[in-house]
């Protein structure tokens, strides 16, 4: 009788989860995604393409992308571009429309790196009229944008002014899950960086960006740490209509194929059927509605 359905914007799929943005641009992301999408549409559940610049710059990488729709079926595709790209587009709207058509996409990712890209030896830390581009294609193109952080997180003032231009999602991305300043270090062969465990941890991000649906109306996701069933359910908990998770996912195709992925993910929604059943929760809302309690104030 517990019912784990959901809607993804219009579209209604079976979990509350989503295999979020991870790769794209290379002959071994093509074999990937295939596999994603395959597993995603056999479990009628979202998925995300990695940063599709490559698209934009290289016209022999589409195949890498376009791969997703092609096994995915029906269910919700999302695009991605990094905000760094949109920056120094001149011509935005007219490329994002070209990404969306490539993959068929329901909704728009633009991804918000800004401390990798001023980690990044090739980094593009521009950031500055951001709110104007995003602003822009929110009014000139009618499907959903998401504001996803990469592992630093969203506040809930930040996620307030992408709000405010149109933005329909957010994913905070909160610290917790993959560090790029770590991947970043790695590449530049550093040993010390002030910044590997910058960033704000997804739990606060979900449960203080969830006070905005008070007065705005948006999807939320919960990423940055997701490994596991009880971390979903958490995530919906604290207020977050979707969990994602993209590095474990990501390992387990690798390792064990479609059959692991699709293994892995029942296996954290069976556990949040048994977090819903042991809290008195027969759907999503009412899971929302649980009472929290600090492990702090249990002694």
């Amino acid at each position: 009788k517990i019912d784990l359905s959901t809607k993804f914007f219009n579209k209604k799929v079976s979990f509350p989860f989503l295999i979020s943005c991870m790769t794209g641009g290379t002959k071994e992301a093509e074999k990937i995604n295939q596999k994603l999408a395959e597993c995603a549409n056999e479990l009628n559940i979202p998925v995300g393409v990695g940063s599709q610049r490559q698209a934009l710059e290289n016209y022999d990488f589409h195949e890498s992308y376009k791969i997703i729709r092609k096994h995915a079926g029906s269910v919700p595709v999302l695009g991605n571009l990094g905000a760094a790209q949109l920056i120094l587009s001149n011509n935005i709207v007219d490329n994002v429309k070209q990404l969306i058509d490539l993959v068929e996409a329901d909704a728009f990712v633009i991804h918000l790196n800004p401390l990798q890209e001023l980690l990044q030896r090739e980094g593009e830390p521009n950031f500055k009229g951001l709110l104007k581009k995003i602003q822009l294609l929110t009014t000139k193109i009618k499907i959903p944008f998401i504001a996803k952080e990469v592992g630093s997180g969203i506040s809930d003032n930040s996620a307030m002014k992408l709000l405010e231009v149109g933005i329909k999602g957010i994913d905070v991305a909160g610290s917790g899950g993959t560090s790029w300043a770590k991947v970043e270090n790695l590449r530049n062969n550093e040993t010390v960086n002030s910044f590997n465990d910058w960033g704000l941890p997804t739990s606060y991000c979900v449960r203080t960006v969830s006070e905005l649906k008070k007065k705005k109306k948006f999807m939320l996701i919960s990423s940055g740490g997701i490994n596991n069933g009880i971390e979903i359910a958490k995530s919906i908990a604290l207020g977050a209509d979707f969990a994602a998770s993209a590095r474990i996912i990501f390992q387990e195709v690798i390792k064990n194929d479609i059959e692991g992925v699709r293994n892995l993910i029942l296996s954290w929604l069976e556990d949040v059927k048994n977090i819903m059943y042991l809290t008195n929760s027969d759907s999503l809302k009412n899971l929302q509605k649980s009472k929290l309690i600090r492990k702090s104030e249990m002694y």
